[in-house]
């Protein structure tokens, strides 16, 4: 990729920022260290940034019965069966410093089932993987099992919209050939 773009794709970031915007990358780069490729990618038009971020906050870190570290794992697991270099790195990463275990971000990385999971987390990520792969198979009984080892409806629901949403972010970074920022390689080994 030329020019140091997020993308494969010459849409440039809206110069200057809105304040707002600023503010928000400014915050970025204070506690992650940089401002993620995906964010300046959306940049070129501030309408679908912002609704980008609202859902990714939502989704994310919004109040939810799934741990921020479970819907990580969900996000790496979803991209691996998809291939997303970008969500590979930066959810990776995510995996390694929430869990504290580098180990753990590998494994989800190269294979989900490679890792040392609970119950919880098994059914968890099977649900996900079925969603990416046939979601048209997912039946009633697939639902139960997910409660069956202590998920609410609303956690079903949780899990249905990260994994979809992830789906659909895969699919764009892949399509438009989204790098993802350098430091993410390194951190928390």
């Amino acid at each position: 990729m030329s020019n140091n773009r997020p993308t494969a794709l010459d849409l440039p970031m809206v110069d200057p920022l809105p304040e707002k915007t600023q503010k928000y990358f400014d915050i970025c780069q204070d506690k992650l260290g940089l401002v993620p490729n995906v964010l300046q990618a959306y940049a070129f038009d501030i309408d679908k940034l912002n609704a980008f971020t609202a859902l990714y906050n939502d989704l994310m870190l919004g109040e939810s019965g799934l741990s921020k570290l479970e819907r990580e794992m969900i996000a790496v697991a979803v991209s691996s069966i998809n291939k997303c270099f970008y969500c590979l790195t930066a959810h990776g990463q995510a995996v390694r410093e929430l869990s504290g275990n580098p180990m753990l971000g590998e494994m989800m990385v190269m294979n989900w089932r490679s890792a040392d999971l609970d119950a919880r987390q098994y059914a968890m990520l099977e649900f996900a993987e079925m969603m990416t792969v046939e979601s048209y198979k997912i039946e009633e009984k697939h639902r139960q099992h997910l409660r069956d080892v202590g998920f609410s409806d609303r956690d079903i629901w949780d899990i249905a919209n990260v994994a979809g949403f992830y789906n659909m972010t895969n699919r764009v970074a892949s399509a438009t050939d989204m790098r993802p920022n350098d430091e993410y390689h390194a951190q928390s080994r």
